[in-house]
């Protein structure tokens, strides 16, 4: 299993239409293989307004992650990133996780 994260951090007057943006896009994500679960994180305000958020996809592999980033699909759901980095601060930060540990209720 692989979790892919990007971290990205939003300014208050902006967070309505981050969620928004996020919320009404069409992801593609269930047309690929190895798919799992995706999660869009919203963290606490902080002191000067900003908020931390998180995109939280589950993959079955790295590779399947990776297929992902080179696909049709992913270029599809991407085709506007650049007009929507006004919305947060900087490039979002990816980290990219291996799961070497899962417990879950059904196990």
């Amino acid at each position: 299993m692989f979790i892919a994260m990007n971290r990205f951090t939003v300014t208050k007057p902006k967070a309505e239409a981050f969620e928004a943006l996020w919320l009404g896009r069409d992801s593609h994500l269930k047309t690929m293989d190895g798919f799992v679960e995706f999660h869009m994180l919203k963290g606490p305000e902080n002191e000067d307004g900003t908020r931390l958020y998180a995109s939280h996809t589950v993959w079955s592999s790295e590779e399947t992650f990776r297929a992902w980033t080179r696909s049709d699909a992913f270029r599809a759901a991407h085709k506007d990133a650049g007009n929507t980095a006004k919305l947060h601060e900087g490039a979002p930060t990816f980290e990219g996780f291996s799961v070497i540990q899962e417990i879950s209720a059904d196990a």
